[in-house]
């Protein structure tokens, strides 16, 4: 016996649709659906062996990459509940992201992204990482961060356009916003300085004939050509992109340095210098500057080279410093072999570094304290 099912006729399948577009723009009301809240996002996946080391800790650019994607949707989102040009939100900063504790393969990333502050031409958007034993049904707080958007026209990418003003519970937390943006634009302002007298160290990774624990002997690079899928509505690269580069880059010297397995403890802030476009060749280049009793600090640096228009030759983009630890089977911290200075360069580098590590130190002992 031959069973066959009923054929739709082609016009119903148009009325249905039709239908279901009517009732979907019924429940738009000035651009936003209605039961949406614009100031906040949640995304979620399990992960998975790829996204994590061959010991399954989730690599930290995983984790940014996330962080990234949740606050490019809500910035945008938010950013399109006025009338204008439609426009995409483009991360600019990010503040210092703690890694608290490490994600596992098979468990379940929880990313929640708040808007906290809006400027006239940008927005805060705070991060939080939940990761979740499915199996047990266990939660703990993975990760926390902070990033800056701006807004930029999907007509003119060059055009920054206006954040719509965020309500606020007190007027302290609007003070307390204020000066948290202050406080990062003056940073920008003073690493868009420096960064013009950097020197990018050589490309090439690092030479096994060097001599071992020398910062020569780990430094790493990876270059890669920017295709569509990495890129935005703009044709510019996503910002979670580049940050799981310099993450790569970063771990790949970190292992070089300690032969063991190592994670990602935090990133200082990252800076975005200046959009990569489709078709740039980017290199990211990792070294270490600084090592502590458990703790490498790296200095990451992303250049950008535009592959059809070499006469605008090659940029600083993007900067930041990660920090890494060396883990045992058992994931407890291993001390971190010395770092062999050469140079007056490398021992300048190194003695910043070890400000950097007492001043985070410090920061980390104050907030302790204030939560006892």
């Amino acid at each position: 016996m031959q069973c066959f099912r009923p054929v739709r006729r082609l016009g119903d399948e148009v009325d249905k649709t039709a239908a279901m577009v009517k009732r979907l723009s019924q429940k738009v009301s000035g651009g936003v659906r209605e039961g949406w809240d614009s100031s906040t996002c949640q995304i979620s996946r399990i992960m998975r062996p790829d996204d994590a080391n061959i010991v399954g800790n989730v690599h930290g650019g995983t984790i940014l990459k996330m962080i990234e994607e949740a606050g490019c949707i809500i910035g945008t989102r938010h950013c399109n509940t006025q009338n204008g040009d439609r426009c995409m939100a483009a991360l600019a900063r990010v503040e210092k992201t703690e890694f608290l504790c490490p994600v596992f393969i098979g468990e379940v990333a929880h990313v929640t992204a708040e808007i906290t502050h809006t400027s006239q031409h940008s927005l805060e958007v705070q991060v939080e990482v939940m990761a979740e034993n499915i199996l047990t049904g266990t939660k703990k707080l993975a990760n926390k961060a902070a990033l800056w958007y701006v807004p930029c026209s999907l007509k003119n990418v060059d055009k920054i356009m206006e954040v719509p003003p965020i309500e606020y519970a007190s007027a302290e937390q609007a003070e307390e916003g204020r000066k948290r943006y202050e406080a990062q634009k003056m940073d920008r302002l003073k690493t868009q300085t420096r960064i013009k007298d950097v020197v990018s160290p050589p490309s090439n990774p690092g030479d096994p004939k060097k001599e071992q624990h020398t910062v020569g002997f780990s430094q790493s690079s990876l270059i890669h050509l920017v295709g569509p899928s990495d890129c935005t509505l703009h044709d510019c690269v996503h910002g979670g992109v580049t940050m799981k580069l310099m993450d790569e880059v970063a771990g790949i010297v970190a292992a070089r340095h300690c032969n063991t397995n190592i994670v990602t403890a935090s990133v200082d802030a990252i800076n975005f210098h200046s959009k990569i476009k489709k078709g740039c060749v980017v290199t990211v280049t990792g070294r270490l500057t600084f090592v502590s009793n458990k703790s490498m600090e790296i200095q990451v640096i992303v250049d950008a080279s535009p592959l059809m228009e070499e006469e605008k030759g090659k940029y600083h983009a993007v900067s930041a410093f990660f920090t890494f630890i060396s883990l045992d089977k058992y994931n407890r911290a291993l001390p971190v072999p010395p770092l062999k200075i050469k140079g007056e360069e490398e021992q300048r580098s190194f003695e910043e570094g070890n400000a950097r590590y007492l001043h985070n130190k410090a920061k980390r002992l104050a907030a302790k304290e204030n939560q006892q």
